[in-house]
């Protein structure tokens, strides 16, 4: 990582800086998963022992840990081991759309795309429309964090800035964004089922719509693409300091595309082309081949399988300009460029199975739920204003975040606790959900738990190989903090003019 040294730093400086030493003082990213694994083992144990327990809220069933190193608990950690590791959702994702992009980098479609976009946007546009495109990829589930991502780091570099600063953009945005977006993805009709089941147990004949948070997330996408800017630019790349590219492959992108690329981009771009014309013949009509059950478009292939998508249009695209510009001259050069791809994966594999047996043991062990519970319970105790309840519930949701990575699964916990409560206080769910999306969106670029986690800090050692998670949570904090302050304050605005927050979804209720 190349920085220049300055002679006055500030305070956040120092602060960041201190939590980036000390979180890199901490052993490999590997080995430190594998030390919370063990570590949830033992908690696990002594939670069993002292005889910890919650009434799940739901359910109304007493959840109790469950001790993993009791003689069932160590059978299972022997027997699904394996599966751990290969059914590690993210996994499967990776690998799945490197095949696709791996094509694509290899046959040059990539580079020539990021040349056409520096050579034709405006370096001042740059950051804000790499923040923005985050927030919009949520759309393609999980696309962003293995295309955006990286390409960013990319585009930033081919201009002479900071790669790192540039995939923290794109992180800030895929991520820290997630409660934003123009269009209504998988998890809007996710949780506003959640949401609705919730109400019941109040108000039987309650419907929560997907649309529940439409309006307030249109105006958070606008506002968190200015602030992630904002940091981008005005914090993150400063203390990141000048960069300076050595490689050709980053100074290839200043190059004006040859009349052979410009001819590969027209036939890759009619390819593209033909894909969507055959995706629009499968979903325009009522009964299209790529609907799902019921004629819907949420719960499609289309949404559901956007990797197995980004496979075959990357794929189809990368082979097209490769045999055009004679890149790709027979199906072994196909072939050699797929494997190239997965060869950068190879920290990233190790990584990922200490990240998944983590990921195992905290939820068989029931701990993420006590904890959600028992934070719950303190909140409530609170005898304190709207707007204050609503900041600490913000607060709540942010911190449980950093144990829970599931936005659903956190959501099922806390919704019936907290949209009843609420309910009975004259706020709808609507309410509940639109502040518990803001807690949940802001800590995802600083939570371990978060599952794309350890592919980012392998994106961020291709450029630094000395950096570790106090690396990506030093340079991601910023953000964290200036995200929960924009959409407090835009929420704050919400709350004092009484505004909807989505088609027909009121902030108010009245208890019948």
């Amino acid at each position: 990582m190349h920085k220049t040294k300055t002679s006055k730093r500030s305070f956040l400086d120092i602060i960041l800086n201190w939590t980036e030493r000390a979180g890199n003082a901490l052993p490999h990213p590997a080995t430190l998963f594998a030390l919370f694994a063990l570590s949830t083992l033992l908690i696990s144990a002594l939670g069993s022992y002292l005889q910890w327990e919650v009434i799940h809220p739901g359910t109304q069933e007493i959840v109790k840990p469950i001790n993993l190193l009791s003689h069932d608990g160590i059978h299972r950690i022997i027997l699904e081991m394996v599966d751990n590791y290969t059914g590690f959702a993210p996994l499967g994702i990776v690998l799945v759309a490197m095949l696709g992009i791996g094509i694509a980098e290899q046959s040059g479609l990539i580079s020539a795309i990021i040349r056409l976009l520096v050579l034709n946007t405006h370096k001042r546009l740059l950051t804000f429309i790499i923040v923005f495109s985050g927030i919009l990829s949520n759309l393609a589930s999980d696309v962003g964090y293995v295309l955006l991502i990286p390409l960013a780091g990319v585009i930033f570099a081919a201009v002479n800035r900071h790669p790192i600063a540039g995939m923290a953009a794109a992180f800030a945005g895929v991520s820290g964004g997630f409660s934003a977006n123009l269009v209504l993805g998988t998890v809007d009709p996710l949780l506003a089922g959640l949401s609705q089941e919730a109400a019941h147990i109040l108000d039987p004949s309650y419907v929560v719509n997907p649309t529940a948070n439409y309006y307030f997330m249109v105006a958070s996408t606008f506002i968190i693409a200015f602030a992630g800017t904002f940091v981008t630019e005005k914090l993150v790349e400063p203390r990141l300091g000048k960069y300076t590219s050595t490689s050709e492959t980053e100074q290839e992108a200043f190059n004006p595309l040859n009349k052979l690329e410009k001819k590969g981009l027209l036939y890759s771009g009619l390819v593209l082309l033909a894909v969507i014309a055959i995706i629009l013949f499968g979903i325009i009509p009522s009964n299209g081949f790529l609907r799902g059950e019921g004629g819907g478009l949420l719960n499609s292939p289309l949404i559901k399988g956007v990797v197995a998508m980004l496979l075959i249009v990357a794929g189809s695209m990368g082979l097209c300009y490769g045999f055009v510009t004679k890149t790709f001259r027979n199906d072994a050069d196909v072939m050699n460029g797929m494997a190239k791809s997965m060869k950068t994966l190879a920290s990233y594999l190790v990584l990922v199975f200490f990240a998944a047996q983590f990921v195992a043991y905290f939820k068989w062990s029931n701990l993420g739920i006590i904890l959600a519970v028992k934070g719950a319970s303190l909140l409530m105790a609170a005898d304190i204003g709207l707007i204050p309840l609503m900041i600490l519930f913000i607060l709540l949701s942010a911190a449980i975040n950093m144990l829970m990575g599931s936005a659903s699964a956190k959501w099922a916990i806390l919704a019936p606790i907290f949209i009843p409560m609420f309910m009975i206080m004259g706020y709808s769910p609507e309410l509940s959900q639109v502040v518990y999306r803001i807690g949940d969106s802001v800590t995802n670029v600083i939570s371990p738990m978060m599952s794309f986690y350890a592919l980012i800090i392998a994106f961020v050692q291709k450029y630094d190989p000395k950096s570790g998670i106090g690396t990506i949570i030093a340079t991601m904090l910023p953000y964290t903090f200036v995200f929960l302050l924009a959409w407090i304050l835009l929420l704050v605005v919400w709350l004092f003019f009484g505004l909807p927050l989505g088609p027909g979804a009121e902030m108010f209720y009245q208890l019948q």
